[in-house]
């Protein structure tokens, strides 16, 4: 491992994006979807759902991040008996993947929505804001897995800044001594040197928290609170939805999530396993691509987590989204999945839907979309045993080892014109996928702020209040 220089004109296609995604064709609807209008989106939103206040819609389209700038939300399309669908978040992700999965919306584009991340999102962050003090130094990505994506933003960020960048890999639990905090800002040594660095892209997500600081000069995206208040921590994201939720009621508007119980103690896990209907989903909050979450369908997959010898003390356990025949029943009552068109075998299979966005200078805007399938299809009755992971799992990556990891590219599902329609998804679909992304995100950044104070310190007492897990505090860097 080593910190590597990456100068304008390197970015090379193909070592950015899966050769099923580079060589495909966006499906036709999907472009249409990100090319649409913010005022053509809310005028159809409103006209399905005649009790949304128009006005605040428009105020919550033009919303501008002040943490929580860049995300990506997977969602599971469902349904209920009734036939009443709904879109419904599972985890709003800071610092998410998905560009090397997303076919070019412009065949004379080469880099794709890397460059319009890039250029709507970062580059603005790089703006001096009045009354302070402009900080020099050099740009960086600092990376802990995805190299693939990553290595693209370096390139695209060498591009449209015109300058070297330096590519930084930063995993969790490496001894690391070419990365320093000194007076609250990022150093990098690279060539016999200690650089100061203004401005950071940041795709470090495993534990980001215990090895870049809650408060610094360096300009982070996504600064390591988005990632507390809600990005990658399950615990405050459910707070800060159900919080949001309360705000934005009164319009006619909701952030969709399954059943959700909080601050819940290992030895509880089987009391709500059992209100649930003997079906739940149990969570570590601060898990991110596809580990730490356990589906439990039966007293096998219960005792089996149970067993387990997990270092945190808290955890969340959430509505059980599967078939009909067996998904949790909850205050809403009973949601299962809509899935994948049946195949020729007469199969259906789980899907998620990834809709990655970005805040920009007109408010929050799409930049790619994608989906995954899960490994085995959807079962309409449990046999005695069964794995319920491999019909409800959809997560791609694959952990080898420590900070390594790879992909299962088979269970990628395109929005090109082969997969799209296997989906089952409409227009509609996509635009209700996507407020459903942006209301989240601006839960989370909403609890972003108010997490710091009014001196911009950061609130350790209410965020101790709202997760108080020990093992967790203890891993936050503590400041230098």
């Amino acid at each position: 491992m080593q910190v590597k220089v990456i100068r304008p004109g390197s970015f090379i296609p193909e070592d950015h994006w899966y050769p099923k995604a580079l060589n495909a064709t966006i499906h036709p609807m999907v472009s249409f979807f990100l090319n649409l209008s913010k005022e053509r989106i809310i005028t159809r939103y409103c006209h399905l759902n005649p009790v949304v206040d128009r006005q605040k819609l428009n105020e919550i389209l033009e919303y501008k991040c002040k943490y929580f700038l860049w995300g990506g939300a997977d969602l599971i399309n469902s349904t209920s008996a009734e036939g009443k669908r709904n879109m419904v978040i599972i985890e709003n992700n800071s610092c998410p993947s998905g560009q090397k999965s997303m076919p070019l919306v412009d065949d004379n584009q080469e880099d794709g929505s890397y460059r319009l991340l890039i250029e709507r999102t970062f580059k603005p962050l790089l703006k001096p804001r009045k009354g302070t003090p402009s900080i020099k130094g050099k740009l960086a990505v600092f990376y802990d897995k995805n190299p693939m994506e990553t290595s693209g933003y370096v390139s695209i960020i060498a591009d449209v800044m015109e300058e070297d960048v330096l590519y930084v890999p930063y995993y969790n639990g490496h001894s690391c001594d070419y990365v320093k905090i000194k007076d609250d800002l990022i150093h990098v040594f690279y060539n016999e040197e200690w650089h100061p660095i203004r401005a950071a892209f940041r795709y470090v997500t495993q534990k980001p928290w215990n090895r870049l600081p809650l408060k610094s000069k360096t300009k982070i995206l996504n600064p390591i609170v988005a990632c507390l208040a809600g990005g990658r921590n399950k615990m405050v994201a459910a707070k800060a939805y159900d919080i949001y939720n309360t705000e934005i009621e009164q319009y006619g508007l909701k952030i969709n999530t399954p059943e959700t119980i909080w601050d819940v103690s290992k030895e509880e896990i089987p009391l709500w396993v059992l209100k649930m209907g003997g079906q739940a989903v149990v969570k570590i909050p601060y898990s991110n691509a596809g580990q730490g979450v356990f589906t439990i369908t039966n007293q096998k997959e219960l005792d089996e987590f149970m067993d387990l010898d997990i270092e945190y003390k808290k955890f969340i356990v959430q509505s059980l989204i599967g078939n009909y025949n067996w998904s949790s029943t909850g205050s809403d009552g009973k949601y299962y999945h809509v899935g994948t068109i049946p195949n020729a075998k007469g199969e259906t299979y789980v899907t998620d839907l990834r809709m990655m966005l970005s805040s920009t200078e007109k408010g929050i805007r799409p930049l790619c979309v994608y989906s995954r399938r899960a490994a085995k299809p959807l079962a309409d009755v449990l046999d005695k045993g069964t794995e319920s992971w491999d019909m409800l799992g959809t997560n791609l990556s694959i952990k080898e080892g420590e900070n390594q990891w790879s992909s299962d590219t088979n269970r990628l599902m395109l929005m090109d014109r082969r997969d799209f329609n296997k989906l089952g998804l409409g227009l509609d679909d996509l635009i209700e996928a996507y407020i459903q992304t942006v209301l989240s995100t601006i839960a989370i950044d909403k609890m972003c702020k108010a997490l710091f104070n009014t001196k911009g310190a950061f609130r350790m007492k209410l965020f101790k209040s709202l997760n108080n897990d020990h093992t967790l505090l203890e891993e936050l860097m503590k400041p230098t």
